[in-house]
């Protein structure tokens, strides 16, 4: 397995707390948080792995350089900042696979990934990894008939709801003929608008999920971690 993993984060919410790195660099119990998600990487098997880097990208690449628990790593350079699904793009020009897994960097969420490629198939877009969360106010929710993803609501006080845990299995042309920009945000010029169209389908997961991105979360990463 390929997978791609978005690591360009300035992690500005984390400046109180964390210096002047990637957001994905920022310490956990003495090691990177990435270095945690690339452990999981590995042990999935998953064989190589292209980081998606923009912001002080020569940090994480001096940490990990070309090698890292036996998987090749290589390197997606944003020169300006492209949205999400502009370095999902670029990203996916670095992979060779048919089937591409994208991870957030700044999200833990240990699920089986080999679990996630068959529930994708060869027939689809794209799929999701979904986590049920309770009383949460925080993400917006992901509406499932059967596997398929119909819609999107946006964030609101629920207390109960699937929320999209930022890790998808991508057929590598799922963006090919869209006559999008260089710059595009993959959830809300992608994902939004093809909520719906059959191509695009949600698999359920109940591993535990943290999100480093508030300082909250990021206070909770060693014990959550380690």
């Amino acid at each position: 397995m390929e997978a791609v993993v978005l690591a360009g984060g300035m992690g500005t919410r984390l400046r109180s707390v964390v210096s002047d790195i990637p957001k994905p660099m920022a310490p956990v119990a003495g090691k990177p948080f990435l270095e945690y998600i690339l452990t999981w990487l590995s042990s999935s098997g998953v064989v190589r792995v292209v980081l998606s880097v923009g912001y002080k990208w020569e940090c994480i690449r001096d940490h990990f350089g070309s090698r890292f628990g036996g998987m090749e790593i290589d390197y997606s350079v944003e020169d300006h900042p492209l949205g999400t699904g502009g370095a999902v793009a670029l990203a996916i020009s670095h992979t060779n696979e048919h089937t591409i897994l994208v991870v957030n960097g700044d999200t833990s969420f240990p699920i089986s990934l080999s679990e996630l490629v068959a529930h994708h198939g060869k027939a689809r877009g794209a799929t999701l990894a979904l986590k049920r969360m309770e009383n949460f106010d925080r993400y917006g929710t992901v509406v499932l008939e059967g596997d398929n993803i119909v819609a999107f609501q946006e964030k609101a006080p629920r207390k109960s709801g699937l929320i999209n845990a930022g890790i998808y299995a991508l057929d590598r042309n799922f963006f090919s003929g869209r006559g999008l920009a260089d710059r595009f945000s993959l959830e809300q010029d992608v994902l939004e608008k093809e909520a719906g169209q059959g191509r695009l389908f949600g698999a359920v997961f109940d591993a535990p999920f943290l999100d480093i991105g508030i300082p909250e979360d990021y206070a909770r990463a060693s014990e959550f971690l380690c």
